[in-house]
């Protein structure tokens, strides 16, 4: 098993990434807005409720998902790097993995904020994340979390093992995932 983590800011691709990557390897994809979606309609993003049963759901996935004979589980993620308990919520999730004899691989993507403000607005990114449809609202938090929030690291990951940064500022999501896969050779 490889579980493969990628992470970046909002609209930086990771979900595009990872379908390519899906389709290259036959690895299976939980994007983060999979359980993000679920609950919406539900319990508003951030209360209590939506946290609790977010975080309830991933944990189970990601159980089953270790003790599989899955041959790969790519999960996306944005990660702040200003918070420790993000850190520590990802190698919970890698440890898991790791426990149950599973490789583990960090792939960082960044791109330009210009080309993440086009990306926001992509047919694909609209069809499956509905909380994005209100293209003026996705932007303007996509904006604040830019200003709030380090999602990108600056040489300075904690890991160097099976580690990959991407710039895909002029990469399409295909080619970044063909660059993924060659070289973690997948």
């Amino acid at each position: 098993m490889k579980f493969i983590l990628i992470f970046g800011p909002p609209a930086v691709g990771k979900m595009a990434v990872g379908k390519e990557l899906r389709k290259l390897t036959d690895f299976r994809l939980f994007h983060n807005h999979m359980t993000i979606e679920l609950l919406i309609p539900i319990f508003s993003y951030g209360t209590s409720k939506f946290r609790k049963l977010n975080s309830e759901f991933r944990k189970r996935i990601f159980e089953e998902a270790a003790t599989s004979d899955l041959p790969g589980f790519i999960f996306t993620y944005v990660w702040d790097f200003n918070l420790l308990k993000e850190k520590e919520y990802i190698d919970e999730v890698s440890n898991l993995f790791r426990n149950n004899n599973a490789e583990i691989f960090y792939v960082e993507l960044d791109a330009s904020l210009e080309e993440r403000l086009k990306r926001n607005k992509t047919k694909d990114r609209l069809l499956e994340k509905p909380s994005k449809r209100d293209v003026e609202l996705s932007e303007r938090r996509l904006l604040k979390m830019e200003k709030q929030h380090k999602m990108n690291t600056n040489g300075d990951f904690y890991y160097t093992e099976n580690y990959l940064k991407i710039n895909s500022t002029e990469l399409n999501a295909k080619e970044a995932a063909e660059k993924i896969k060659t070289v973690f050779n997948f």
